[in-house]
């Protein structure tokens, strides 16, 4: 479909009978003589005619530039919004196209295009109608290509299930590509950054797109289990040694299983947690930090969804886990890093106060006017599994994501995603739609009783005037700058 020309600035001519057509028709009168006469070393009149064709068409060409400039309105900026729409659609149009690429190096590029622009954008709209091209695409990258190509596609696949959200799409979609992800997963000679992309993979398209869908459930949790458990201490009780990038394959199984835990009937959870918890306190004591905390948080939702089944769950021997999560909430060790020393202190605190106290320290994430509270460990296992694969987009797909509204209980979106802009509150109307309560705490003061509501009406009038004349500045500023535009018109 060819591109809209509309709000492309020197498009039109003036409208006949204004002021700037009379001036510049005054102009061309007064030089047409002049051209007509001949120029200089003898050069013919009738030489000149292509001259004033010439000269004529650019006075009308900088006049509707000037006129274009100076008579923008909101209509210019809708058109524009379209046009960096489509501009943006085709870029990924060519990104999917190459896709299909002979060049590794081109196909590895246009996913991590797709990747970036997945992640930051809600694109439900273009993605529904290119759905199977894009999944054929991706099946093609992870039976054929190589590891890092495989790794990305993984990736790519998960943001496309998000993107299409838990309705028939996304799961015809999930139901094709399972089996591969299954298979690079437990495929011991693939690369391990494919085997760790395929279980994230695994575990959030599961989650996203079978949540109903008992068989995959099943089939999922699996393939998981089965590769985390090979970190598991042997019958003598000594933990295996690890092979080169295991832990960080260890570690993307075991929280891609714990995200699908949060899924599981109360049956089988009580059958898995008698099976991991013993296993998973032994693994406390792995040489890997990050795999640490992974088994530590897991542990903490284990115990947690053990307690929603029944009020009275205990961990077995909880003595001796309390005592081995004390030792790593105070882990003191010079020859680990300070950072992850500091890390893991903060996470087995957490861990240890909740095995002890129930005690959750709630953290609240915010996003446009709106928020969401972090309130238990199921919650964060959820929160972070999307934070991972959305990254710095999360925000945004939590304001206009339908999926994860639903997830997180926002309930529909506030304002469209075709409005983005308008998502952006100012702090004009954040001051002017705050409570008086609000306007307490910003300004400090001790108590109302002291002060008086006085002083804070005095408070919010001055951040008023204050705005309301930052406001004006800008206006200003604009407009002088289009009058010092050098190619507005001078009168």
């Amino acid at each position: 479909m060819p591109r809209s020309k509309k709000g492309k600035r020197g498009s039109g001519k003036p409208a006949p009978g204004s002021l700037r057509q009379e001036v510049l028709q005054l102009q061309l009168s007064a030089k047409a003589p002049l051209l007509l006469k001949g120029g200089r070393n003898g050069v013919k009149a009738e030489s000149s005619d292509d001259e004033l064709t010439s000269d004529i068409q650019s006075h009308y060409s900088s006049a509707s530039e000037s006129a274009s400039v100076l008579e923008d309105g909101p209509g210019s900026e809708a058109v524009d919004e379209q046009t960096a729409q489509e501009e943006a659609e085709d870029k990924l149009k060519q990104y999917i196209d190459n896709l299909t690429d002979k060049s590794a190096k081109t196909r590895l590029a246009a996913l991590e295009s797709l990747r970036q622009a997945f992640s930051s954008r809600v694109l439900y709209d273009f993605l529904i109608e290119r759905r199977l091209t894009v999944c054929d695409c991706l099946e093609r990258c992870l039976k054929k290509g190589a590891g890092e190509e495989q790794a990305v596609a993984a990736m790519v696949f998960v943001l496309l299930c998000v993107q299409l959200g838990s309705g028939s799409e996304g799961e015809e979609g999930f139901k094709t590509l399972r089996p591969i992800l299954s298979n690079i997963l437990m495929d011991a000679g693939a690369s391990a950054a494919a085997r760790q992309s395929c279980a994230r993979a695994l575990g959030m398209c599961c989650y996203v797109s079978a949540a109903e869908e008992g068989e995959d459930l099943v089939k999922s949790t699996s393939h998981l289990e089965s590769v985390f458990m090979s970190s598991y201490p042997n019958r003598e009780g000594v933990l295996p040694t690890p092979k080169p990038g295991s832990a960080g394959l260890y570690s993307a199984a075991l929280q891609a299983w714990a995200l699908l835990l949060t899924l599981c009937p109360g049956s089988r959870l009580s059958v898995l947690l008698h099976l991991h918890l013993p296993k998973l306190q032994a693994c406390l004591e792995s040489t890997d930090v990050n795999y640490r905390i992974a088994v530590g948080e897991t542990i903490a939702l284990l115990v947690e969804l053990g307690r929603e089944i029944d009020e009275d769950f205990e961990v077995e021997d909880s003595v001796s886990l309390c005592e081995c999560l004390k030792a790593l909430a105070t882990d003191g060790n010079k020859h680990r890093a300070k950072s992850d020393r500091r890390k893991q202190r903060s996470i087995f605190r957490e861990v240890l106060h909740y095995i002890e106290n129930e005690d959750f320290q709630e953290e609240k994430i915010r996003f446009g006017v709106e928020g969401i509270y972090i309130d238990s460990w199921t919650r964060r296992r959820i929160y972070d599994s999307f934070k991972e694969m959305l990254e710095s987009g999360v925000r945004h797909h939590l304001q206009f994501n339908p999926l994860l509204r639903d997830v997180f209980g926002l309930g529909a979106p506030l304002i469209l995603d075709a409005a983005v802009k308008g998502s952006k509150i100012s702090r004009f109307e954040k001051l002017t739609s705050s409570s008086t309560w609000d306007f307490w705490e910003v300004a400090g003061l001790p108590n109302m009783e002291k002060h008086g509501i006085e002083l804070i009406f005095s408070v919010m009038e001055y951040h008023i005037n204050h705005l309301f004349n930052s406001a004006a500045f800008k206006a200003r500023t604009k407009l002088r700058s289009k009058v010092r535009d050098k190619r507005a018109d001078v009168m």
